[in-house]
C-alpha cells in the first residue's frame, strides 16, 4: 500500500470516527432528561397555594415524590405537567395555560397598554394645546402692567435701597 493511500484510509477513519459519534449523539439529545427542579418551579403545593419549591408540607412532599417518579420513568416535561393537572387539577400549574379563557391572562395586560399608549398619544398634544393657550390668555410671557399706585410704591421701594 502506498504512502498515499494509508494516508487517505487513515484520514477516511478518524472523519468516520469523529462524525459516527456526531450521528449518534442528536438523536440522544432530542429529548433532554428533565430534572426535579425544573418542573418544581413551575408547580404549586395545591394545599398551602405556595410554590412547591419553597412549600413545606406533606402534601409538598407528595407531588414532589410523584414528579420525581415521573421523571424516573422518562417523561419529558410537557408530560409531567400534564400528569400533574391529571392528578391534582389545573391549579397545580403556576402558571395558566395558553389556550381558551385562559389564554387573555397573556393577551389582556399588553392590549391595556397599547390602549392607553394611544390614549395617551391622541390626548397629550390637546393638552399641550390647551396649557399654551391658557398661558397665552394670561399673558405669560409678556411683560406685566402695573396700576399707579403699585408702581409708585415700586419706585419708592426702589429709591430706598440706592
Amino acid at each position: 500500500m502506498s504512502l498515499r493511500t494509508r494516508t487517505a484510509v487513515a484520514l477516511g477513519v478518524s472523519l468516520l470516527a469523529v462524525a459516527l459519534p456526531g450521528a449518534v449523539l442528536p438523536a440522544q439529545a432530542v429529548a433532554p432528561r428533565t430534572t426535579l427542579p425544573a418542573v418544581e418551579s413551575e408547580a404549586m403545593c395545591v394545599t398551602c397555594k405556595i410554590p412547591l419549591t419553597v412549600a413545606q408540607s406533606p402534601q409538598a412532599d407528595r407531588e414532589r415524590a410523584f414528579i420525581q417518579r415521573l421523571i424516573d420513568e422518562g417523561l419529558t416535561e410537557a408530560q409531567i405537567k400534564r400528569a400533574l393537572v391529571r392528578e391534582y387539577g389545573p391549579a397545580v400549574l403556576s402558571l395558566p395555560s395558553t389556550h381558551g379563557f385562559d389564554l387573555a391572562v397573556y393577551l389582556v395586560p399588553p392590549c391595556v397598554v397599547i390602549a392607553l399608549l394611544g390614549l395617551l398619544a391622541l390626548l397629550l398634544p390637546r393638552w399641550r394645546r390647551r396649557a399654551r393657550a391658557a398661558r397665552a390668555a394670561e399673558g405669560v410671557g409678556s411683560t406685566p402692567v402695573l396700576s399707579p399706585s403699585d408702581e409708585a410704591r415700586l419706585n419708592a421701594d426702589i429709591a430706598r435701597f440706592e
